[in-house]
This record gives structure tokens, sequence and C-alpha cells, in this order.
């Protein structure tokens, strides 16, 4: 993995209620992959439901982050425009990368299934073991088969579209990270664009539906853990596509 990353022009697509949200979800994807703010191009879906392609056609890649009050099983005055815009991406061969609602979003939009799965929901830290496609993928090189992930979901992708491939899964949900075969589109259901800080942070705003047990925030707040192999994923991802 290099250690910087090009001038690439990124069109990040949130679906974020919350304006300090939305500011936090940008900083860490700005963080996390090195780019220059001033390159990336913010639509919010909440804001510009009826996003059109001349909104993304000029950036090098897309990224689809979270929306923590919003399911990607239920359907939006934005779902049928950003499936026509997915879909339109990935005939036309644009780099792109969804993480957690993004991930979700993103197989359902090709044909795949999410399933709302409270039973096996996580919210904390947990442990990722990639598959052995995942082992010999480009984008994962010498990771180790587990490695620890920040995670936030009730919802899952249960069925992946045609031409997915599993690359990882955890111990409760199957499809933790998959890429589209012969595409330059990967997801994880984690949160690769956060920090354990900014994990606490992010939960601070959505306790009442992801961690209303105090007991339980305190215990994430005294005890963080680290991350370093999904830490490098975006940046690995960058390299990857900019290549």
């Amino acid at each position: 993995m290099s250690g910087s990353t090009p001038r690439v022009k990124v069109a990040l697509v949130q679906v974020r209620e919350k304006p300090e949200v939305a500011l936090h979800e940008q900083s860490c994807f700005v963080e996390r992959c090195g780019l220059d703010p001033d390159l990336m191009t913010v639509i919010n879906l909440v804001e510009t439901p009826k996003i059109r392609w001349e909104q993304v056609a000029d950036a090098d890649m897309v990224i689809l982050g979270g929306a923590a009050a919003h399911s990607a099983t239920e359907d939006y005055d934005f779902t049928a425009p950003m499936t026509e815009v997915t879909q339109r991406l990935v005939d036309a061969g644009m780099p792109m990368f969804g993480s957690c609602w993004g991930h979700q979003f993103i197989a359902r939009a090709l044909g795949g299934e999410v399933i709302t799965d409270r039973a096996n929901e996580e919210v904390g830290t947990f442990g990722i073991h990639l598959t052995d496609a995942g082992l010999a993928d480009d984008l994962l090189t010498g990771f180790p088969e587990s490695f620890p992930a920040h995670m936030g979901h009730h919802d899952r992708v249960s069925r992946l579209p045609e031409g997915g491939v599993e690359l990882a899964r955890s111990q409760r949900c199957p499809n933790q990270i998959y890429r589209l075969a012969g595409k330059p589109v990967y997801g994880t259901q984690f949160h690769a664009e956060m920090s354990a800080q900014h994990l606490i942070e992010r939960l601070s705003y959505y306790r009442d539906s992801y961690l209303p047990s105090d007991e339980e925030f305190e215990s994430l707040k005294r005890n963080p853990l680290p991350t370093p192999e999904a830490d490098t994923i975006l940046h690995r991802f960058l390299d990857l596509v900019m290549a």
C-alpha cells in the first residue's frame, strides 16, 4: 500500500438527517482515505432524493456511506433514483465502495437481498473472518485470516447479487465483505472509515436505537479496541482502483 493518495475526485453519497452526523461521516472518510476535502462532492439523499447521473459522472470513484435512521430493506423517495445511478455506475465500470448501509444498498440495487435481523445485529467491535476468496483477493493481500472491525447494524445482506463474491463473514453475519466479480465494486458491512473513537462518537448520536444501555456504552468508551487491518481497507481500495 502506498503512503499517499492521488488527488482523486470522490462523490460521497450519504443518507443523514442530522447535519452534525453528516459532517462527522464526511470527516471520517476524508481522514481514513487521505482525501483532499476540496475534491469531495457530497450528495445527501435526504436533501437531494432525486439524485441524477450527472452529479456523480465526473467523479473518479463513488462512496456510499451509512444511514442509521433509514433501512436498506425499505423504499424511500431516493430508492429508485439511487438504484438507477448505482446500476449505471456498475455498467460504466466506475469504482464504488459501500460502507454499512451503502454495502447493503449496492447489493439490493443489483438484485441481492437485504433483511432486518435484530437477533444477529452487531454494535461495537467484532471479529471478521476471511473466506478463501477473501484470502486471495488483491484488496486484502497480507491480511490475517481473522481481524477486528467496528460495526453498528440491524440489517444485513442475506443474498448477494449475481456476480457477488463473499470475501469475509463474522460469527453472526455472512457477507461482511463482498466484491462484484470483474468490477471495481466492494462493500463492507462494517465501518471501514471509523476508528474506535469515531465509533464512540457516532454511537453517541444514535444511542436510543443502537446502544441504549448505559453500561454497555460506558464499557465501550473505557475499552476501545483498535482495528489496524480494517483501518487500511479504504486506502487500499483507492490504491487498487486508481493504480
